[in-house]
């Protein structure tokens, strides 16, 4: 066992769990690359391939949960398929015109932007647009579950 290895890890696991409510860093990655950053320090003795694999298959989920948890809100709450394609367009542009603030309120603009092209009313829309940020709030939820069980699971591995 490596104690800076374990103390970079920490630093790694710490940014990427601060990444993944401030959306401006990513926050799994960071988690994954903090485990091999301490299996440098280990020369990998203690974590075997395939723990890497599964924790790259856990970021993977972690990804896929960003994606469509925003999608099943919109859906969720009514949204059309322009309000979808709105959120996605919204979220992407949000982050460049507004930084991280721009993954929050740049899906919620989307939808009710993509809501209101299609000419639904401005309260549906709303509503839809409300979906869309109960949809990235819990997929953040979900994010922080499955990166608290990599964070667990690599502690028990090592120890």
């Amino acid at each position: 066992m490596s104690i800076v290895g374990i103390v970079i890890a920490v630093v790694f696991f710490t940014v990427g769990v601060i990444g993944t409510v401030l959306p401006a860093l990513p926050g799994a990655t960071l988690i994954w690359l903090g485990m091999l950053v301490y299996g440098l320090f280990v020369k990998f003795q203690n974590l075997p391939w395939t723990f890497y694999v599964a924790q790259g298959l856990a970021v993977v989920l972690i990804f896929l949960l960003d994606y469509l948890a925003g999608i099943w809100g919109t859906r969720r709450y009514g949204g059309s398929r322009e309000a979808v394609l709105g959120s996605i367009l919204g979220g992407l542009l949000g982050v460049l015109l507004l930084g991280p603030f721009g993954l929050i309120f740049g899906p919620f603009i989307g939808a009710v932007g993509g809501e209101m092209y299609r000419r639904s009313s401005l309260d549906r829309a709303f509503q839809v647009g409300f979906g869309t940020l109960i949809g990235f709030l819990g997929g953040t939820v979900l994010k922080l579950l499955v990166e608290v069980i990599m964070i667990v699971w690599f502690f028990m591995t090592i120890v």
